[in-house]
C-alpha cells in the first residue's frame, strides 16, 4: 500500500476528543492544538482560508503532517495539550511561559486532615486528587466538600494530647458554621474521620451524596425567589455531574515510564507507544508492522519496542508497561509489567484505545484504496470462523414472514461479496401450508428456490443462512439433501435472541465474537432478508385490504382503482368522498356507484 497521505489521515480522524500536532516537512512538531471532535477540528483548518489570519495560513502552508492522540474527556484533551506543548514547544503555539504546575486537591495527612488546594505533589504519605484542568473546577470542587462536611482549613498542628488539654479556642469559622472545630473536642475524631472519609468518596468520583445536598440547597433558594444563588448552585451541580477527579494524562503515581501496547490483526502487528515523564503523558506514536514471514507475537512485540526507541533517538525506560510480555532475550536491566489493576492499567487502557483506532483508521484506508484486499480479508475471516472450504463470496439467506398464518411469504436476498445484490432477491408466496408452520415453510422456500437453480444449471451459493434455530435448520438440510447437493453447499442457521449460529446435525450453537466482521455480515444479510420479507408481506396485506373493498364494486376495474388511489390516497378518503369529488376522476356512472357501495354499506353496519 502506498503511504497515507495528509488528505488520508485527515478522512481518516475519529469524531473523538484529544489532541493533534502538526508536523512540517522535517517532521518538527509546528503546533499542538486540542479538539471536542478531532476530525471536524483539524478538517477546518483545511476548509477555508479566507477568514483566517496571517499566522493561521503560515501554519496551514508548513503542514505536511497530522498525528493525534485519542483521549477519554475535553478536561483530558486540555492537560494532555498542556504536556505536549512543554514538552514540543512548538512554533506556532503560545508557550505555557509561567510554567505553572497543575491545580490538585490533597488530603493532608495528619491527626486532624485537611482538605486543601495546590500545586505542588510531595510524597509525605497525603492523598491527592486531581489534576483539574481548570482552578475554577479545583476551587468548586473543594467549596462543595468544606460546604457538605465542614472540614476545618486552619494551620493549627492539632493532636488529641493537645485537644485534651484545651489549649485552643473556638476560632470564627466555627461561629459562621464553617468548621465543626476539632480543636475544642466539639466532634469527636472518629467523626472527624468519618467526614474526611466521606470527603474522600466525593474526591474519587461519587457525587452522589454532594448531588443530593446541593439540589435541595437550590430548591430552597428558588422557593424563597433568589434566582442568583440558586443559579450558582446549579452551576455546580453541572459541575459535579461532568466532573472526573483522576486524569490517566497526568497522575501522582507515575514517574518515568514508557507504555507499549500491540495489535495483531489479519497479518498485519499495530502497536502504540505512550511516554510519560514525572507523571505526565509527553508523547504518543503508532505503527504498523507486516512481517515477510510468520514470527511469533513476543518477538514482533520486542521488534516493535525496538523500532520504536529507534525512531525516537531515544533509551527504552528501565519500567515499562506492555500489553503483553515481550521476548525478554531482547533486552537488558528493563523491567517489563503486564498491568491488571490501578493507574497502570488505566494507562494501558488509553494506549490499547490509541492502538485500536490506528488500527481501524489503516483498516478503513486499504478498504478505500483497494476495495479487492478488503473483501479478500472479509471473506477469509469468514472462511476461518465459520469453518469453510472456501471463501463466501455468494450468500443467500432466507426469512419466513407471516401474521397468525395470514398471508405466508418468504423471502431470499443474495450477498455478492459481503454486499447485498439487490437485483437477485427474490420472494415466494408459500403455496403448501396452512396456519403458522416456519418448518414447513422454509421447507417449501427453499425446495422451490433450489430445484429451479439446478434446473437452470445455475450456479450454487457459496454459503446458505437460514434465520432461525434448529428447526428451521433441520428442515432446510432436508431439502438439500433430498436435491443431493447437501455436500456441496454449505448451510447454517442464525437465531435472533442471542445471535447463534447453527450447524446441521449438530445441536450445540456456536458463540461468534459479538465485535467480529463475520457476525456483522451475517446479521447485516439477516436484517436484509428480514426487511424484504416484511416489505413484501406488507404490500401483500395492503393490496389483499383495497382488493376486498373496491374490487367488489360495480363498474370499478383495475384502471379505476388505481385512479381513485392516486387521487385519494387511501380507502378511507374514498369511502367519505362525495359524487361531485370522485367524479373529478373517474366518469358519474362510476363515481355513483362507489358512493352507493360505500353509504349503503356505511348505512347497513349502523343498523347492524
Amino acid at each position: 500500500m502506498e503511504p497515507l497521505t495528509l488528505k488520508d489521515k485527515i478522512s481518516l480522524l475519529p469524531h473523538l476528543p484529544g489532541i493533534y500536532r502538526f508536523l512540517n516537512k522535517e517532521g518538527v512538531v509546528i503546533y499542538v492544538g486540542k479538539a471536542r471532535n478531532l476530525k471536524q477540528r483539524v478538517a477546518s483548518y483545511f476548509i477555508s482560508t479566507e477568514t483566517r489570519g496571517l499566522k493561521t495560513l503560515a501554519l496551514v502552508q508548513n503542514i505536511t503532517d497530522v498525528l493525534h492522540v485519542v483521549v477519554e474527556s475535553e478536561s483530558d484533551a486540555l492537560l494532555l495539550e498542556n504536556n505536549f506543548i512543554k514538552e514540543h514547544k512548538p512554533k506556532y503555539n503560545i508557550l505555557l511561559k509561567d510554567d505553572k504546575s497543575y491545580p490538585w486537591i490533597v488530603v493532608k495527612a495528619e491527626q486532624y486532615p485537611r482538605i486543601m488546594q495546590t500545586r505542588q505533589v510531595i510524597k509525605d504519605g497525603s492523598q491527592y486528587f486531581g489534576p483539574y484542568s481548570s482552578v475554577y473546577m479545583q476551587q468548586s470542587i473543594l467549596d462543595v466538600v468544606r460546604r457538605l462536611y465542614s472540614i476545618r482549613d486552619c494551620r493549627l498542628k492539632l493532636t488529641e494530647e493537645a485537644i485534651a488539654k484545651g489549649r485552643f479556642n473556638h476560632c470564627l469559622e466555627f461561629h459562621i458554621g464553617n468548621c465543626k472545630a476539632p480543636c475544642t473536642g466539639n466532634i469527636s475524631k472518629k467523626e472527624y474521620d468519618a467526614s474526611i472519609s466521606a470527603a474522600i468518596s466525593i474526591l474519587k468520583g461519587d457525587t452522589d451524596v454532594a448531588m443530593e445536598y446541593l439540589r435541595s440547597e437550590m430548591a430552597i433558594e428558588s422557593s424563597k425567589l433568589r434566582f442568583e444563588s440558586a443559579q450558582k448552585i446549579k452551576d455546580k451541580i453541572v459541575l459535579l455531574e461532568g466532573y472526573k477527579s483522576k486524569s490517566i494524562i497526568v497522575t501522582p503515581t507515575h514517574k518515568n515510564l514508557d507504555v507499549f501496547s500491540l495489535i495483531y490483526k489479519d497479518k498485519s502487528y499495530y502497536c502504540n507507544y505512550l511516554h510519560v515523564v514525572k507523571g505526565a503523558v509527553v508523547n504518543s506514536m503508532s505503527l504498523e508492522f507486516c512481517p515477510a514471514i510468520e514470527e511469533k507475537f513476543e518477538d514482533v512485540f520486542a521488534y516493535a519496542i525496538q523500532e520504536v526507541m529507534n525512531i525516537l533517538e531515544k533509551r527504552l525506560s528501565r519500567e515499562v508497561l506492555v500489553s503483553a510480555e515481550p521476548n525478554p532475550e531482547f533486552f537488558e536491566n528493563n523491567h517489563f509489567i503486564v498491568p491488571q489493576r490501578g493507574d497502570n492499567m488505566r494507562l494501558m487502557e488509553l494506549s490499547l484505545k490509541n492502538c485500536k483506532i490506528f488500527m481501524i483508521s489503516k483498516l478503513k484506508h486499504i478498504e478505500n484504496k483497494d476495495p479487492e484486499r478488503h473483501i479478500d480479508r472479509v471473506m477469509n475471516r469468514m472462511k476461518e470462523d465459520l469453518q469453510l472450504d472456501k471463501q463466501p463470496r455468494h450468500i443467500e439467506c432466507f426469512d419466513n414472514s407471516n401474521i397468525q398464518g395470514h398471508f405466508p411469504v418468504s423471502a431470499c436476498v443474495v450477498f455478492i461479496d459481503g454486499k447485498p445484490a439487490k437485483r437477485m432477491y427474490r420472494h415466494f408466496d408459500i403455496q403448501s401450508v396452512v396456519g403458522i408452520d416456519d418448518f414447513a415453510s422454509m421447507h417449501e422456500t427453499i425446495t422451490r428456490r433450489y430445484t429451479r437453480v439446478i434446473a437452470e444449471g445455475s450456479p450454487l451459493p457459496d454459503l446458505i443462512v437460514v434465520d432461525g434455530g434448529k428447526g428451521q435448520l433441520s428442515a432446510s438440510y432436508a431439502v438439500l439433501k433430498s436435491l443431493g447437493i447437501h455436500h456441496k453447499v454449505p448451510i447454517i442457521g442464525l437465531a435472533k435472541r442471542l445471535e447463534e449460529v447453527f450447524f446441521p446435525n449438530n445441536g450445540t450453537p456456536y458463540h461468534l465474537d459479538k465485535s467480529s466482521e463475520t457476525l456483522r455480515v451475517l446479521m447485516h444479510i439477516r436484517n436484509e432478508a428480514h426487511r424484504f420479507g416484511i416489505t413484501f408481506h406488507r404490500n401483500k396485506r395492503s393490496k389483499a385490504a383495497i382488493n376486498s373493498d373496491l374490487a367488489n364494486i360495480p363498474f370499478v376495474g383495475e384502471r379505476s382503482t388505481e385512479k381513485l388511489l392516486k387521487s385519494f390516497r387511501t380507502v378511507a378518503k374514498i369511502k367519505v368522498a362525495s359524487v361531485e369529488e370522485l367524479n373529478k376522476v373517474v366518469d358519474i356512472k362510476k363515481a355513483q356507484s362507489v358512493y352507493n357501495y360505500f353509504n349503503k354499506k356505511n348505512s347497513n353496519e349502523g343498523n347492524i
